[in-house]
């Protein structure tokens, strides 16, 4: 398995927002991504920042779903500060 590892910015006044358009757009197109195994997605304690870790089948499920991310529109307030493709070495 792989997993595509992003990171984000969020601007304070939008963290409400981009929480929701989490919720009702993001991780619905995503969990619908060919391979798609598991998703997680957290936010600093601050608000300030996110990072999200999507586990896929396959690396190249993986990098198409990476392309994804770097192509859609992010949520106004939303800065994609890093999009990582790792393998998956491990689980518990």
């Amino acid at each position: 398995m792989h997993a595509v590892v992003v990171t984000v910015s969020i601007t304070a006044a939008q963290f409400e927002a981009s929480r929701k358009a989490l919720r009702d757009n993001i991780v619905p197109q995503v969990s619908k991504a060919p391979g798609f195994v598991k998703g997680y997605w957290t936010a600093a304690l601050d608000g300030t920042s996110g990072l999200s870790l999507v586990v896929l089948k396959t690396k190249l499920d993986a990098e198409n779903a990476a392309k994804m991310v770097r192509s859609n529109p992010t949520p106004p307030g939303v800065t994609i500060t890093s999009v990582e493709v790792r393998e998956v070495i491990a689980e518990a």
